[in-house]
């Protein structure tokens, strides 16, 4: 055996081994140095349906980093699919690189033949770093994409909707915690105003919230603050402001041992995927901190709503009144932690762990 095939061996067995413990079906590697293309695939669970999850465009530090978010994200959008009643799997995809630089419409059609090679099993959709205009380009070679424009009879941007589900969530974690779910007068910190965090800001400025903003882009800050009167704090002084509400919407795993012993609020409910950096410790660790948190891939999921939506013919009506019913959801998820004595995120994880598990059963007989 060479050295490159012993090498390549050994790269294999770790990557299978990442996969085996939430049991991944898929890791599909994309490479084109015409375009330069680097991308991967992942595709979690397909029991329920065809894996739906968007593509992530950002400029990860090492290869590892990039397989490492692609299969927690993966798992996410199962859950999420699972928990929103939706005919779906989980899948996403990440690209590597600086879409500053990368982006133009050759790229995202060489992008879109790899999704089409893989047969209808992985449907993508726009996600961080990615728009409607990339998938357009990707709808040129398949048609297993959505999240396109309105015009083009698609969803358009499901961000406003996406956004309009934690804030269900998160007024339904009011009820819990305070006994109404009226956010006016609470003080709420945001951590990430990408589009998603902009319009939750919009919707709690609304409901007469005194909202803090942080992002790493700073043009963005200050347009925010001064169309919704937000406060800008330093991003590494979000934590532990003295605020009601926390609301992640950046990047995932930010809920780390550090800073939820820095973290003041009653309630912790935003729009980032994976939000806890070890599921068990670091929700068990809230739980001891008497900190509701309302689930992730719960709260946030009308954005897979949002283009579910357009696989059946868009309405955005009943989009929104889907994601209305996170509210009810959210509450289920509350009382079943505490009838069954368990995090908040356990109990949502076996809610979707049932509903896969249970038409498993039921495909078992085709």
């Amino acid at each position: 055996m060479t050295q490159a095939t012993e090498n390549a061996t050994q790269g294999g067995a770790t990557i299978f081994n990442q996969l085996a413990p939430f049991d991944h079906e898929e890791l599909v590697f994309c490479n084109d140095n015409a375009t330069g293309l680097k991308a991967i695939i992942c595709i979690h669970n397909t029991v329920l349906g065809p894996g739906l999850g968007g593509t992530r465009f950002y400029n990860y530090a090492s290869d590892q980093d990039a397989i490492t978010d692609v299969l927690r994200l993966a798992r996410g959008m199962s859950f999420k699919s699972s928990i929103a009643g939706l005919n779906l799997g989980g899948a996403k995809a990440v690209i590597m690189g600086d879409p500053t630089k990368l982006k133009s419409e050759h790229f995202f059609r060489k992008f879109g033949r790899f999704i089409e090679n893989l047969n209808g099993k992985y449907i993508t959709a726009e996600d961080v770093g990615t728009t409607m205009k990339d998938m357009e380009f990707i709808k040129m070679e398949t048609n297993h994409v959505v999240g396109l424009p309105e015009i083009k009879g698609g969803g358009g941007d499901p961000s406003p909707v996406t956004a309009f589900g934690v804030y269900m969530g998160m007024k339904a974690s009011a009820k819990e915690t305070w006994g109404s779910d009226s956010l006016a007068g609470k003080r709420i910190a945001v951590q990430g105003i990408g589009k998603v965090g902009e319009h939750l800001v919009e919707h709690l400025t609304k409901e007469g919230a005194k909202v803090f903003i942080s992002d790493v882009n700073q043009e963005a800050l200050a347009r925010v603050s001064a169309a919704y009167n937000a406060e800008v704090v330093a991003k590494d002084s979000i934590y532990g402001l003295d605020v009601d509400i926390f609301a992640p919407c950046a990047m995932g795993a930010i809920l780390n041992t550090e800073n939820i012993n820095q973290i003041k609020a009653s309630i912790i409910c935003g729009a980032a995927n994976n939000q806890l950096a070890d599921e068990k410790m670091h929700g068990q660790l809230l739980t001891s901190k008497k900190i509701n948190y309302a689930p992730d891939f719960l709260v946030n999921s009308g954005g897979i709503i949002n283009v579910y939506s357009e696989l059946l013919g868009y309405n955005r009506q009943l989009a929104y009144a889907q994601a209305e019913n996170i509210y009810n959801q959210t509450l289920q998820i509350y009382k079943l932690a505490k009838d069954d004595q368990i995090t908040t995120h356990l109990a949502a994880l076996n809610l979707a762990e049932k509903r896969i598990n249970d038409y498993a059963k039921v495909k078992s007989t085709y």
